[in-house]
């Protein structure tokens, strides 16, 4: 058994040992074999990388015959360049050269006529002198032979002779400057009828009149009572809420939603329409759908004011002001959409600029912005001039813009063009046939205070104010008032008018002198 065992362990021994030569031997050929394959792989990347080598170096060879290419290309550029500004430099100052020889000439002519000319005016400062003595005496003659005949001292007739000549004098001067002032007069009506038709023709806007009220179309009149609700909590809910008045009456398939106040106006008939598409009427969704269409209608005047300021190009705005002017669109005067009239002006004024000289891109600003208050006054108490005015000062606003405001009703003078411009624009678009809707009771009021301004003054007989209010007859005495007086008469006027009345527009002041001479024949 235990010969058995040795031999067993022998024979595993030598079976270990014949093991480890045997898998030597194949680990040293695997060896070689990846030798072998490494050397084969470092031959290849040789290659390549020596192939890469020549590629780099024709790309380069490439590039420096293109560089080298563009280099003389521009060399002779450079040199055609050099030639040409040569020849230039050359032209000039031979042109240069020819200028001076020329205005050599000229000074030297003008010398030769100022000398004469000189030489004239001692001569006749000479006759002057000579025909001013010879005045002297005439005047010393005529007070000496005034002294003798009238019996007066010399100082006497002196004075008596001056104011003769004085009063004389006054007359004429009188006549020239009225002379003069009636030319000015025409020229300056031509001019402005002129601008004032480039203005219109350029431009001619829409005209939509405002109403108070707006009806809504229903499908079913059965809505109605869904509208009211039960005990009219409904009705009472959208009134407290849209802040309109409701009317629901016996008119079929419509309801009709009243307020002055356009904007809020609009919100609510968005509100009650979507209301009556969910068809959900409660006070809990009507506030949730009024707060949902008042913040799309905040997001739509911003848009609508940044559409309209990017369309005239009269460059970055403060947001607040974009939205107000956007919020124009809602509002109206004597029936006159604000937002419209705004553009108007803004366009009317520009062309107006533009053709008198000034600004365009201010102009249209400052027509843009000159109505801006009105965005505020269902907000806040003030009229509109203080308010846009202030509104534009703490926006930091151009000084132009912020007197257009003030001057366009009276409350500052014009300093600028551009003012005088959107002024002009503002009469111009509100004063035209059926641009504004007013109470009969402020426009009889209205025509009764120019009638009674104009009879109060000195001297008038009788006012007629007519044209709708626009125009006032005033027909004097002609015993008590001359042709000069009634031009004072109407100036006068006109100024009262002025300083008392609020109109749109303007009102012209006809005075009208007659003088009549009757006898009968017998």
């Amino acid at each position: 058994m235990l010969t058995e065992i040795l031999l067993g362990g022998f024979i595993a021994t030598v079976g270990g040992v014949v093991g480890f030569f045997i898998s030597r031997r194949i680990s040293n050929a695997n060896f070689n074999i990846f030798v072998d394959q490494a050397k084969a792989k470092a031959n290849v990347i040789e290659h390549e990388a020596q192939n890469i080598l020549n590629k780099s170096n024709l790309k380069a060879q490439e590039i420096e015959l293109k560089a080298t290419k563009l280099y003389e290309n521009a060399k002779s550029k450079a040199k055609i360049d050099m030639r040409q500004r040569e020849d230039e430099v050359i032209q000039k100052e031979q042109n240069f050269k020819r200028f001076k020889k020329n205005e050599e000439k000229r000074i030297l002519e003008e010398s030769i006529v100022l000398k004469a000319r000189k030489t004239d005016l001692i001569r006749n400062e000479k006759s002057l002198e000579s025909l001013k003595q010879k005045y002297v005496r005439k005047i010393d003659e005529a007070l000496h032979a005034m002294e003798h005949s009238a019996g007066m001292t010399k100082d006497e007739a002196k004075k008596i002779l001056l104011e003769k000549v004085e009063e004389q004098s006054r007359s004429d001067v009188a006549h020239i400057v009225r002379k003069y002032e009636n030319e000015a007069k025409k020229t300056a009506k031509q001019k402005a009828n002129y601008i004032i038709a480039q203005a219109t023709s350029k431009f001619a806007g829409e005209f939509a009149q405002e109403k108070l009220t707006s009806l809504i179309h229903l499908d079913d009149d059965s809505i109605k009572g869904r509208i009211i609700g039960k005990e009219g909590r409904n009705i009472k809910s959208l009134e407290n809420i849209l802040g309109v008045d409701v009317v629901i009456d016996d008119t079929p398939n419509a309801i009709l939603v009243s307020s002055f106040n356009l904007y809020r106006r609009a919100i609510a008939i968005k509100t009650i329409k979507l209301l009556i598409e969910d068809g959900r009427i409660q006070p809990a969704r009507i506030e949730e759908i009024f707060k949902k269409v008042s913040e799309e209608f905040e997001d739509s005047i911003l848009t609508e004011g940044e559409d309209l300021i990017s369309e005239m190009n009269i460059g970055v705005m403060n947001p607040e002001l974009v939205k107000l002017i956007g919020k124009l669109r809602y509002r109206a005067s004597y029936g006159q959409n604000s937002l419209a009239h705004t553009l108007e002006v803004a366009h009317l004024a520009g062309v107006m600029a533009g053709e008198m000289g000034g600004d365009v891109k201010l102009a249209k600003r400052a027509g843009l912005l000159h109505d801006i208050g009105k965005a505020l006054t269902h907000d806040y108490d003030g009229n509109h001039v203080d308010l846009g005015g202030e509104l534009c000062t703490r926006y930091n606003e151009h000084p132009v813009v912020i007197n257009a405001i003030y001057a366009h009703h009276g409350h500052a003078e014009m300093e600028t063009i551009e003012c005088a411009a959107v002024c002009a624009a503002d009469a111009l678009s509100a004063a035209r046939p059926g641009a504004r809707r007013e109470v009969l009771e402020s426009f009889l009021k209205r025509v009764t205070e120019i009638e009674e301004i104009a009879s109060e003054h000195t001297g008038v007989k009788q006012a007629y104010a007519i044209n709708a209010g626009r125009e006032v007859r005033v027909i004097v005495n002609a015993t008590l008032i001359n042709d000069d007086e009634s031009i004072l008469v109407a100036k006068e006027i006109a100024k009262e008018i002025e300083e008392k009345v609020q109109y749109p527009g303007e009102i012209k002041v006809n005075v009208i002198r007659e003088s009549r001479a009757v006898e009968f024949a017998k």
